[in-house]
């Protein structure tokens, strides 16, 4: 089921569900990530997002593509990273391509003993995408080198060490219910900006970001004095 067969009445507990097979063509893909984005933007909630297994001969991405289409992609996808909803990824098995790149962006991370991450590549060259930039970012230079140039897999284990999953469960469906139900409370457009804050702080410098965060400090104050 993608998302735009997601009934109105919401498919998950307080939520969304988008349910993404990496084999679609990329314009399909990303059609559905943004009915997903639609519906979530309609009503903030959590989004999960259901990221389907992958073969693992799977992992060229995103194979025959205009560059246009990879932008629309990469637009699809910064759209979830910009949501007042809160993005719970669940992952099994072989993920790679579109999965990896919306793992990337999940807000909470899920994964299954199973999981294997294969990092994309296209005609046997590493795929220089956004996952790259995202990688760099949440596991720092040295170790996503180590993964680029020498085209590792991680392990569950191993991704729950990096910190790029958050929780590795047997029983999913219990992670899923839970991790909707708490973290649904922060939806909203503070979540968004919160967020925004995080992954500035990576790139810019305390004078840069100094702004930037006294006013939504500001707005915090404002908000709980008007309570």
């Amino acid at each position: 089921m993608n998302a735009d067969e997601l009934p109105r009445n919401l498919a998950e507990p307080r939520g969304l569900r988008l349910d993404l097979d990496g084999r679609l063509p990329l314009a399909e893909l990303t059609a559905a990530v943004n009915r997903a984005c639609d519906r979530a933007e309609e009503s903030p909630a959590v989004l999960v997002v259901r990221l389907g297994t992958a073969r693992p001969d799977e992992r060229s991405w995103p194979g025959r593509a205009g560059i246009q289409e990879v932008n629309r992609w990469e637009r699809a996808v910064r759209r979830i990273e910009r949501l007042g909803s809160v993005s719970v990824a669940v992952v099994s098995g072989n993920c790679a391509g579109p999965a990896l790149d919306l793992l990337l962006v999940a807000d909470y991370r899920i994964a299954t003993a199973d999981l294997r991450l294969l990092l994309p590549v296209n005609d046997g060259q590493f795929w220089p995408g956004m996952a790259l930039y995202r990688l760099t970012n949440q596991i720092g230079a040295a170790r996503a080198r180590q993964l680029v140039l020498w085209g590792h897999e991680l392990t569950a284990s191993a991704a729950l060490e990096t910190g790029l999953v958050d929780e590795a469960n047997a029983d999913v469906e219990a992670a899923v219910e839970a991790a909707v139900l708490l973290l649904g409370r922060n939806a909203g457009p503070e979540l968004a900006l919160r967020r925004q804050l995080l992954l500035e702080a990576h790139t810019g410098s305390y004078e840069d970001c100094l702004g930037a965060h006294l006013a939504a400090c500001d707005r915090e104050l404002r908000r709980v004095s008007a309570c």
